[in-house]
């Protein structure tokens, strides 16, 4: 028992260290991401080039006609829609011809609305990969923006964002999105997803070309070149990826293009999903993919994600010593929470509800490998894709 207790008690400071350690690294350094409302105007000698906004929608009926309505509004920018209803079970294909024909008189103001029907999914794609490459190689436009239905734009996202791409000489640019969180359990969740991201990626290294791991990717805002997303092979590289986004952020930087990132609170909007359970349901389809579909990888991160996320509670029952590491470990966390609070609307009260949050996403991890080895592939707005697609692809891209 004695040993155990060193053990246990050495364990909770390395555990408390490394949390600190990472928090104040990320406090400082994290003011070096620009954030497009404190840039001011930027100069610039030329027009801005023609941009296509590329929006995939299935079964999006509730929120698609805000999206296409506040993309039309941007200013300051030559604007190409292509709305895609992809094999749409409710309303969204109607909405977004009724909300083309509605706008239809924009068209002279630089901003035009296309909307384009997918009927059928051919064999080896998925949905949202196939709609966006259907409609890239429609586009006109010298950028491409890929974003999703249900995302809201300011008037200036567009613009601010692709001064800065051009000013940065970026050939993709990512705006990270602001969350929409209207119950406890989103913003418990979603909060907690944040804070555990500094584990996961240092936002200040992404336009390093020499840090590879520091790559991002977001499917409400993934502005890249037209040259460039052509140079990777479109989408039709990726045509049985999960977590699409991602794996278009880690090509950019593996070929060695220029990648940027940038916050702007309230530029775009998004609720990612309904309540702690629809959080967890997102996640379910996308985490199995971020191990490659390979049980062993996450089995083997299961216990490591709970050493640095429950252990430290646990081990404040072990004495003082104890007790004084978990302490800090806490508040480590709780300075996390009021950094990312910074940019997303909840605040480091959230820090509470940590401990029930690490829980579930630890059953949601397990879940996610679960559900999708007991189906033999993913079920993902009503179509099947079969594990052994969905591996090859993961094969493909590791």
């Amino acid at each position: 028992m004695h040993a155990l207790s060193r053990i246990v008690l050495w364990l909770d400071w390395l555990v408390a260290a490394a949390w600190l350690l990472r928090v104040l690294t990320w406090r400082r350094l994290l003011r070096r991401v620009p954030d497009l409302l404190q840039l001011g105007e930027l100069p610039s000698s030329h027009p801005l080039p023609c941009l296509t906004v590329v929006v995939p929608a299935r079964n999006e009926a509730a929120s698609i006609a805000a999206t296409l309505e506040s993309l039309v509004n941007s200013q300051g920018v030559r604007l190409e829609i292509l709305a895609v209803d992809d094999r749409s079970e409710d309303r969204t294909g109607a909405i977004m011809d009724e909300t083309a024909r509605r706008l239809a008189s924009l068209a002279g103001q630089g901003i035009t609305l296309r909307v384009l029907h997918i009927a059928e999914l051919p064999s080896g794609w998925l949905g949202k990969t196939h709609a966006m490459a259907l409609a890239a190689r429609q586009a006109a436009g010298e950028w491409l923006l890929f974003t999703d239905g249900d995302v809201l734009f300011h008037p200036d996202a567009l613009r601010r964002a692709l001064e800065l791409a051009l000013a940065d000489h970026a050939d993709h640019f990512v705006l990270m999105p602001t969350l929409l969180m209207e119950s406890w359990g989103e913003r418990m969740m979603l909060s907690f997803l944040n804070v555990v991201t500094v584990w996961a990626i240092r936002l200040w290294r992404v336009p390093d070309p020499r840090s590879l791991r520091d790559a991002v990717g977001v499917g409400a805002f993934n502005l890249i070149r037209r040259e460039v997303y052509d140079a990777l092979g479109g989408w039709e590289a990726f045509r049985m990826e999960v977590v699409e986004d991602l794996a278009l952020g880690l090509a950019v930087k593996k070929k060695g293009f220029a990648q940027r990132v940038a916050f702007g609170r309230g530029l775009i909007r998004v609720r990612w999903a309904e309540g702690a359970f629809g959080v967890m349901g997102n996640l379910s389809k996308n985490l199995f993919a971020f191990f490659h579909y390979r049980p062993e990888l996450l089995l083997s991160f299961l216990p490591v994600f709970a050493l640095f996320t429950l252990f430290p509670l646990a081990a404040a029952a072990a004495g003082q010593m104890a007790l004084a590491a978990s302490c800090i470990a806490v508040f480590a966390i709780w300075l996390d929470y009021e950094r990312q609070a910074e940019y997303q609307p909840f605040s480091a009260w959230q820090t509470l509800l940590y401990p029930a949050a690490s829980v579930l996403m630890l059953y949601t991890m397990f879940r996610s490998m679960a559900v999708v080895l007991w189906r033999r592939g993913v079920f993902w707005r009503g179509t099947f894709y079969p594990l052994s697609d969905l591996r090859r692809q993961a094969g493909e891209r590791g």
